[in-house]
């Protein structure tokens, strides 16, 4: 990398050219700054990964994590008190308790994630019901995408149901990057806070067939997960759970319906669900902020010493469309297998929730083309407008007809 390269400071998150196409400096910084310099929304610099071995390669490191609260860490975001990384109690449950994500992945992957498809099915249903009862056009991210993902945490975590607008607002400031204000942000963690805490005690007092009476009741090495963890674990399954598929399914289906020709092939062939929501999670060009890690020590990437100190942004969207990792990687094959993408990291610190988030986009794409095979996009694709200010990407609606 030259020197004039390396001395360049990129502003990041990048403008991409449309809402499902890729930002034009990944395809640049892969082939000639695979490790970039770039100023946070806050100011901070950082250092940028867009190639698949790079990104891997650091996601895959259990000496690093993305706990941002340490010292010397870059600020991403605008607001005082940060993002999800920034903030070191939210922080602490993505990073590194071990004894919490042994009970996470015991409780939601092995057992309540293929429990809970019917319910999730009928949910999607009942969903479409409605969004075909008031009729076409209609905005399928508003009538099916963020409803659904709420719907099932409520389900999953035992809450009642009236609570899902509080709990999606919630979820969303959690992850605002320059969205809202700090005054909103505080409010609505203190809100939270107060909320779960009172909801735990109604578990504790009388359990029911739900992931936290589960927790709960869980006996780990001998103790039981105090209040403070259970509401971290809330705080982390909402935000993990809720924004992140929503925005997905109303991605999923905008790149589905983008290309008439890919629809059309999985009316004509549902047994590709699978594999085509594979492709689409490798394939989304609005993917978000990607991952954060603090270096606590020295570490070679792309042939670069990286020093102690170093904030990294790894962009798993990035190395999902490198050609040195993909043949045809800039081309969305509903057919790729095997398909390793990075979208929900790699090693001990890639998402315990990933397989509820295959089965709800598996159950929406399922339940849809069965559904309403003549589904199409309203609007030109290039008009649909990306959400911007949050970590996660997103798009502000999904207009279709049928």
């Amino acid at each position: 990398m030259s020197t004039e390269s390396s001395e360049q400071v990129l502003d990041y998150p990048f403008r991409a050219p449309g809402p499902l196409e890729p930002a034009e400096e990944w395809a640049k910084l892969r082939a000639g700054c695979p490790v970039a310099h770039i100023r946070l929304p806050s100011g901070d610099r950082a250092v940028l990964l867009t190639r698949y071995a790079d990104v891997r390669q650091l996601l895959a490191d259990p000496r690093f994590s993305h706990q941002l609260a340490q010292e010397g860490a870059a600020r991403i975001a605008t607001n005082e008190s940060g993002t999800v990384f920034e903030n070191e109690a939210a922080a602490s449950l993505v990073d590194g308790h071990q004894r919490w994500r042994r009970l996470l992945n015991k409780s939601l992957i092995a057992k309540r994630v293929s429990a809970m498809q019917p319910r999730i099915e009928a949910m999607t249903e009942q969903l479409i019901d409605d969004m075909t009862r008031q009729g076409s056009p209609a905005d399928l991210l508003g009538a099916v995408g963020f409803p659904l993902p709420v719907w099932v945490i409520c389900e999953l975590l035992g809450m009642p149901g009236v609570d899902r607008d509080k709990l999606a607002y919630w979820s969303n400031t959690m992850l605002s990057v320059s969205h809202y204000t700090q005054a909103e942000i505080d409010a609505a963690q203190a809100e939270f806070a107060r909320y779960f805490m009172a909801h735990i005690a109604a578990k504790r007092a009388e359990p029911g067939d739900d992931l936290l009476s589960e927790l709960i009741l869980a006996v780990d090495e001998g103790q039981h997960l105090t209040e403070r963890e259970l509401m971290m674990i809330g705080q982390g399954v909402l935000v993990a759970g809720h924004e992140t598929t929503s925005n997905m399914i109303g991605k999923m289906m905008a790149m589905l319906l983008a290309d008439r020709a890919r629809w059309e092939q999985l009316v004509a062939d549902p047994s590709l669900v699978r594999v085509a929501v594979e492709e689409v999670l490798r394939f989304d060009a609005n993917a978000g902020f990607g991952l954060p890690r603090f270096l606590s020590e020295d570490v070679e990437v792309g042939g670069q010493t990286l020093p102690r100190g170093t904030t990294v942004i790894c962009s798993m969207a990035a190395a999902n469309r490198d050609d040195q990792a993909y043949e045809r990687a800039d081309a969305m094959d509903l057919r790729r297998s095997p398909n390793p993408h990075l979208t929900f990291g790699a090693g001990p610190h890639s998402c315990v929730g990933q397989a509820l988030a295959r089965t709800e986009l598996q159950t929406v794409l399922s339940v849809l083309l069965r559904r309403l095979p003549t589904l199409e996009l309203a609007v030109p694709a290039g008009s649909l407008a990306r959400r911007e200010g949050l970590l996660v990407g997103g798009l502000e609606g999904v207009p279709v007809r049928w």
